[in-house]
């Protein structure tokens, strides 16, 4: 299936003119009033031009569906523990619930969430004193991100 996945978009005429035209020598100095004795600059005039805009739609493959679902059912059939897998994302689902519960409930408090803030902001601060700042740090932490990663996915042949 393919899908309009982007337009391309080009001016056919070009900005608008602008003219530039002298005010009328009769009113060059005004005699009285805020401008007396003062010259008056050229006025800017902008003539209007109509833009005109070509806009063409270009054919690529974007996402096949087909694809993605056959995919997804193969990966799907080569899980051995279905019901394991089918537990954890309900898990997953009922944790996320409860923590949403939670931060709505510390929310309700008045001083508690002025606390978080800064707790967080002081993590923040401490993690990037710690981990962001000097190269060796910044190395130890990609190191130890890959670690996680190994553990997390395993042995990859």
């Amino acid at each position: 299936m393919a899908a309009i996945s982007s337009l391309s978009v080009r001016a056919a005429a070009p900005r608008a003119a602008v003219a530039r035209t002298a005010a009328p020598p009769a009113r060059a100095v005004p005699a009285s009033g805020f401008l007396a004795g003062r010259p008056l600059r050229p006025s800017l005039k902008v003539a209007p031009q109509a833009k005109k805009f070509v806009v063409r739609a270009e054919q690529s493959e974007g996402l096949d569906t087909d694809k993605l679902i056959k995919d997804l059912t193969a990966k799907w059939d080569a899980v051995e523990n279905k019901s394991g897998v089918a537990v954890y994302a309900g898990g997953a689902v009922v944790l996320l619930w409860f923590s949403s519960t939670i931060i709505g409930a510390i929310n309700n408090v008045p001083i508690l969430p002025k606390i978080m803030e800064l707790v967080g902001l002081g993590y923040t601060g401490w993690f990037v004193y710690r981990y962001l700042l000097f190269k060796s740090s910044r190395e130890e932490l990609v190191s130890d991100v890959e670690d996680l990663k190994k553990k997390i996915t395993g042995p990859q042949q």
